[in-house]
């Protein structure tokens, strides 16, 4: 059974770090891009940041650029995102998803597996 499993997420003040992982079951990393979305309350899915297949490319949105960094562990079969200096508007359901190929994808339409979700929240 294909399977994304997110965890990390949490409760945390402003200013602070999580680490997220997304642990692939069911098939292997190896030839997928990455991608870490988000959903706020009330706002449309945003892509956050991708990951090439090989490592050799990444994405991210202007708004965690400088502050979160993705990375992958393809023996793990996990993918990262390591959240600095997080803000009250980061607060959201974070979901991991896989897409086919090496490219790195902003939008979800090119994701084959989406995980269902930790909740990030940073309070003020």
């Amino acid at each position: 059974q294909v399977q994304l499993v997110e965890s990390g997420g949490g409760l945390v003040q402003a200013g602070g770090s999580l680490r997220l992982s997304c642990v692939a079951s069911g098939f292997t990393l190896d030839y997928y891009a990455m991608g870490w979305f988000r959903q706020a309350p009330g706002k449309e899915r945003e892509g956050v940041s991708s990951i090439s297949s090989s490592s050799g490319r990444t994405y991210y949105a202007d708004s965690v650029k400088g502050r979160f960094t993705i990375s992958r562990d393809n023996a793990k079969n996990t993918v990262y995102l390591q959240m600095n200096n997080l803000k009250p508007e980061d607060t959201a359901v974070y979901y991991c998803a896989a897409g086919w190929g090496d490219g790195i994808y902003e939008t979800s339409a090119p994701y084959d597996y989406w995980g269902q979700g930790t909740q990030v929240t940073v309070s003020s």
